[in-house]
């Protein structure tokens, strides 16, 4: 999947390789400064980029009703100019070597996983979208077997470009399109599955549950993939320390009761899981998505 394809040479893509090789300087900046830089272009984003500000803000009013419009508007910014600098910090991801991130990495949470392995138990990890979600399969990588799906990028030098560095931590990845089996049969003890929970999918295939009270539309193929692999699920995710200048992997308690007959107590279950990881860096969590796309019958769109 990864041996360089020769038609991304052609002169269509020169535009973007341009792109790719200001990109990689990045990557030999030091934390502070790449920090600094993702703060002013996060504080762009916020003035420039009206409908990604209103998206974020409409989920930060739904999930934290309680704060003032002034508190709103300053998490909007904070969460702008964590994804900024979340993007910035991918160049490490695609340009050095994994030794240098595994430095800068912490896992918090390790004993869920080996505890499961010790039992015999398959394993799989619920990754939330948090900005920085791509430096959790790094750092589980570097101790564990681990696969996961993957969607497609449109643009097939960026989508070569993550490939290749999705490859060095996992053993493969399956395009959505392909099914679930295929994730399924590739479970065993050791060796863990990735499968991202979080994003509303539509209606099918999915149940409302709440969200930071909030009903969202909640996939329940995480049940399912957990009961046909016959695993625990544990929910997992990236965050950055600014602090420490690093990046904390956080893995929670696995999933209790997880799953059971009700479809929406799951989805719950799930939600709740994650929920609690998010609640310790809200403002890394990807609000930019249209989280609530999808609404019950009487309730107006939110976007």
């Amino acid at each position: 999947m990864t041996t360089f394809p020769h038609d991304l040479l052609a002169p269509r893509h020169w535009l973007t390789w341009a792109s790719v090789g200001a990109f990689a300087g990045l990557a030999w900046l030091p934390w502070q400064t790449r920090r600094w830089l993702g703060k002013h272009l996060g504080n762009w984003i916020y003035r420039h980029n009206h409908k990604r500000r209103a998206v974020v803000l409409s989920n930060l009013r739904l999930c934290f009703p309680t704060l003032t419009d002034t508190q709103h508007e300053q998490m909007v910014q904070s969460h702008l100019q964590e994804y900024a600098s979340a993007m910035l910090d991918y160049s490490l991801l695609f340009f050095r070597t994994r030794r240098h991130i595994y430095q800068r990495t912490r896992i918090s949470g390790r004993e869920h996983v080996e505890q499961a392995i010790a039992a015999g138990q398959n394993v799989i990890l619920m990754l939330g979208h948090s900005v920085w979600l791509e430096f959790a399969p790094v750092a589980i990588g570097q101790y564990y077997r681990a696969y996961g799906s993957y969607k497609p990028f449109h643009n097939p030098v960026i989508n070569w470009l993550i490939a290749r560095s999705r490859l060095q931590d996992v053993e493969f990845v399956v395009a959505r399109e392909e099914g679930m089996m295929k994730l399924v049969k590739a479970l065993e003890p050791g060796r863990l599955m990735f499968f991202l929970p979080d994003e509303d999918h539509g209606s099918k295939h999915s149940v409302f549950a709440p969200f930071f009270g909030v009903p969202k539309a909640t996939l329940t193929t995480p049940a399912r993939l957990t009961k046909l692999g016959k695993a625990v699920a544990l929910p997992i995710m990236a965050f950055f320390n600014p602090a420490q200048g690093g990046y904390e992997i956080v893995i929670g308690n696995s999933l209790a009761d997880f799953p059971g007959k009700d479809e929406a107590q799951n989805a719950q279950i799930l939600n709740t899981g994650l929920q609690t990881l998010i609640s310790q860096y809200p403002e890394q969590y990807m609000w930019v998505l249209k989280l609530f796309r999808t609404r019950p019958a009487d309730e107006p769109p939110i976007y």
